[in-house]
């Protein structure tokens, strides 16, 4: 990074995002990224992060852990708990059934010898769940098929040593590639690689996290597995029956008279209940479902079966769902892909950047559009082994994060967490960066000016104040402004750059920053106008 000379804060503005790009990555090298680091460290101090909104079913069993930075030893606290839920004050972990609809607002506080902090959390007893997107991690663009049982826990544990736990981040999803056959309880059951799932479901909820789960409505995956669905009322498969399978049941036909291909489409018999109960049993907090394109009465049918059990299930349908059928989406799932697969690339993020803005008006508490799983840190080769480091430059890494916050998406990890270096890790563990998307409002980002290749994304907070991102997806430094009067603001403001954590200036009139080429200024405006005049 180039050495400037900071004389006023406009200065400053313009020195925290001229990041040079990162060139001549190979296939497994990781460069060293700690110059590009923005994210400050941590305060020792507790400080409370993560969602302020969480929705649960009645009688559903809840699971809800309490994400807090700071020296530990760390006790909780949880004042105005609902009947039938608890608090474990030495992990943060609040568990237990609420049979009553309703809302209830919790005082919940951390402590450690060097202070505390307290924060509300709000619980909402009802229909919808998945209240903020989620965060979390999900197998395949580092792993692919080569998926197993052993990555996954390994993905869990690192969550845990790196410290993502306490900044929100909660889910632990396997891709394609853990079936096998089905069993006698007319279920999939998982392949070698996955010897024992409850096991492994129980060990990542002991770690205060939640697993996923991956399937289709098709006779076969994408990655060559059995779906949902068969051609027989017994849940059998033919390149099964043939033989044609490997150790794992994936298909394997030297003569190539059967190929994954032909699996590509829904069969006569349904066996999602079955699939469902098996998940339900395992301990799974979250589906991936996954064909093309998706379908009205396959969404219907498996929120249905979902709805069933007495577990809460994320439904997160993949991929490229038809923009026509929004309203659908937003009555049956709680996340529907909006894009086909990413890739690490900032052709793809400009691609998917493209195809955003029209499901603005879909996004709110417990839907989801989803611009697909982040592609930082060390990925693998569209998908699977061997690991690269991405091939977005240190701009473009800001870029994707910060936009990904705007608009409210999922956000997914795509990268192998036990090789996170320090960079990734800042990038994920903003949490002022990530309150945006957090944010209980739910709102997605909107362009309120746009000009070639330069526009400035609004997005409105639950408490008043606005994020507000200045992109440049051009190929030259840029000078970029923002006036109060384009946001329709009153009054002096105050504006913080979030990726530094650190207030800029104070404006009664504008904004103004360098913007470098593919990169980004992420900051906030703050109060906002008073809700009283």
């Amino acid at each position: 990074m180039k050495n400037f000379k900071v004389t006023t804060l406009a200065g400053l503005a313009a020195a925290l995002f001229c990041i040079t790009a990162i060139e001549g990555y190979t296939q497994t090298a990781q460069p060293d990224m700690s110059q590009y680091i923005l994210t400050p460290k941590p305060a020792d101090t507790p400080r409370i992060n993560g969602a302020r909104v969480f929705g649960v079913r009645p009688g559903s069993e809840f699971m809800f852990t309490v994400a807090a930075t700071g020296k530990r030893p760390m006790k909780f606290e949880a004042e105005g708990l609902p009947k039938g839920l608890k608090l474990d004050p030495e992990t943060g972990r609040i568990t237990g059934r609420i049979k009553k609809e309703g809302e209830y607002t919790v005082r919940l506080t951390a402590t450690n010898a060097l202070g505390s902090n307290e924060r509300d959390l709000r619980i909402v007893v009802g229909d919808r769940i998945a209240l903020t997107p989620p965060m979390g991690w999900n197998s395949w663009n580092c792993w692919g098929p080569n998926v197993s049982q052993d990555k996954v826990v390994e993905a869990a544990r690192a969550m845990v040593e790196s410290g993502l736990i306490n900044h929100g981040w909660t889910y632990i999803n396997i891709d394609d590639a853990w079936q096998g056959k089905r069993g006698r309880n007319g279920a999939i059951q998982p392949n070698m690689k996955f010897p024992d799932m409850k096991a492994m479901a129980d060990d990542i909820h002991a770690l205060g996290l939640k697993l996923g789960i991956y399937s289709t409505p098709w006779i076969g995956t994408y990655a060559g597995h059995i779906g949902c669905y068969a051609e027989t009322p017994e849940g059998t498969y033919g390149w099964i029956e043939a033989g044609k399978h490997d150790e794992n049941y994936f298909i394997s036909d030297p003569e190539g008279k059967i190929n994954r291909y032909t699996n590509y489409h829904h069969g006569e018999y349904s066996f999602v209940e079955a699939d469902v109960r098996q998940w339900a049993e395992w301990g799974v907090d979250y589906l991936k479902y996954d064909w093309y394109p998706n379908t009205c009465y396959h969404a219907k049918e498996m929120h249905d079966a979902l709805r069933k059990i007495d577990r809460d299930i994320v439904l997160s349908l993949s991929a490229d769902s038809p923009y026509a059928d929004a309203p659908v989406w937003a009555r049956y799932a709680n996340c529907w892909r909006t894009t086909g697969d990413i890739r690490d690339t900032w052709a793809s993020i400009r691609h998917i950047w493209s195809l955003q803005d029209k499901w603005a008006a879909f996004k709110r508490p417990g839907n989801w559009p989803d611009a697909d799983m982040l592609v930082v840190g060390q990925v693998g080769g569209a998908w699977g082994e061997p690991l690269h480091y991405t091939k977005l430059t240190a701009d473009e890494q800001y870029t994707h994060i910060s936009l990904w916050s705007l608009l409210a998406s999922p956000m997914l990890i795509g990268c192998d967490m036990a090789q996170m270096d320090d960079f990734t890790l800042s990038l994920l563990t903003n949490d002022e960066v990530n309150d945006i998307n957090q944010d209980p409002l739910g709102l997605q980002a909107r362009p309120i000016w746009e000009n070639g290749d330069l526009v400035i994304y609004v997005k409105h907070l639950e408490d008043g104040s606005m994020a507000v991102g200045l992109f440049n997806r051009g190929e030259q430094e840029t000078d970029m402004e923002v006036t109060l009067q384009q946001l329709g603001l009153r009054g002096e403001q105050t504006v913080r750059d979030l990726w530094r954590q650190k207030d800029l200036t104070k404006t009664s009139d504008k904004f103004a920053a360098k913007v470098a080429p593919h990169g980004v200024v992420l900051v906030k405006f703050y109060p906002g106008n008073s809700r009283e005049r």
